[in-house]
């Protein structure tokens, strides 16, 4: 009996060390991860450009490629590990959720102040978090609060601030994965990742880190509770993407467990009919900034929505997961 025990507690671990797999990494960084931080740098590069052009925040053409580029960033942020973490540099480009309001203080300082931190992109680069990304470049263009504020001149000089720290990030994120994919490829002594399995493991928290973020914080903070919803606890409410972070978040995601359940076909459909639910759920949504959470029928088709992304999350931890070897009471936010 205790030999049948210890030869049913190694079969796990010893199937998936049998596996080869450099195949499945290769194809996830050269076709899932690069590409994404290269269009982000395009992307970021085109929304400099703009905010050059016209700084207005009116400018159809400045927040046309702001949205272009939030989306490109959404696309890549479910891979929050190695140079996207560095420095803290992902909330750098989204500081979400800002549970305590930091964001609009740091940028009303600034206005006030007419701080001179926003002549050089060096100096602007070491202020808070708060006040750089996205969000702090959504409240400059969508929020009356701060459009009105102060002088048109500084407020101007600002955005171009931001949008460049937001372009300069990008670059260093997107130069510093080209140095940094191989050790995913490459696992071995002289990676962080001591052999495949625990590059397997990376990529598959990042999956599930996904998928908890996007049902518990984009869609469960505006959710908050059937007495007291809290639409206004939205991401990028006000420029109304909530609802579309939550599909860019679910096609990138879904791509990522297509590859990474390649050598399981049952397993990758069983995936993709979920991801599909959930997806069409989402377009169908259409109520872009989440409000209707505050209804009792709005509510109802979000919670739906949230429980079709719980359901993809379990199937990954009861199939994707112990197919990949990895043990039971993984928790991709706890770092275990």
């Amino acid at each position: 009996m205790r030999t049948l025990a210890l030869a049913t507690a190694l079969l796990v671990p010893l199937c998936a060390h049998a596996q080869d797999r450099t195949p499945i990494l290769m194809d996830v960084v050269e076709t899932h991860i690069l590409p994404r931080f290269t269009q982000l740098s395009g992307a970021t590069e085109t929304l400099v450009t703009a905010a050059q052009d016209d700084c207005t925040p009116e400018s159809e053409g400045l927040r046309t490629a702001y949205g272009t580029a939030f989306d490109r960033w959404i696309s890549a942020s479910h891979l929050r590990f190695g140079p996207t973490e560095t420095g803290d540099r992902a909330f750098a480009m989204a500081f979400w959720p800002d549970t305590k309001g930091f964001t609009p203080k740091t940028l009303s300082r600034l206005i006030t102040a007419e701080d001179a931190v926003v002549n050089t992109p060096e100096t602007y680069a070491e202020i808070s978090i708060a006040g750089r990304g996205f969000l702090a470049l959504e409240r400059m263009l969508y929020d009356p609060a701060m459009t009105q504020q102060g002088s048109a001149a500084y407020r101007c000089a600002l955005i171009r601030a931001i949008a460049t720290d937001i372009d300069r990030n990008a670059d260093a994120i997107t130069a510093d994965w080209q140095t940094y994919a191989p050790n995913l490829t490459q696992p071995g002594a002289d990676s962080p990742y001591r052999s495949g399995d625990e590059a397997m493991q990376q990529l598959y928290g990042a999956l599930i880190t996904g998928l908890e973020f996007t049902a518990d914080t984009r869609l469960g903070r505006p959710l908050g509770t059937f007495e007291r919803p809290r639409p206004n606890r939205a991401e990028a409410r006000r420029s109304e993407r909530s609802l579309r972070h939550v599909e860019l978040s679910l096609i990138a995601l879904r791509d990522l467990a297509a590859r990474l359940s390649f050598d399981h076909p049952q397993i990758a459909t069983d995936l993709d009919t979920a991801f599909a639910r959930a997806i069409d759920r989402a377009q169908a949504l259409d109520d872009p900034a989440l409000v209707g959470v505050a209804t009792p029928q709005g509510r109802i088709r979000v919670e739906a929505l949230q429980q079709s992304i719980n359901d993809i999350r379990a199937i990954a931890s009861a199939e994707l997961g112990p197919t990949l070897g990895i043990r039971a009471g993984f928790n991709a936010l706890d770092g275990d």
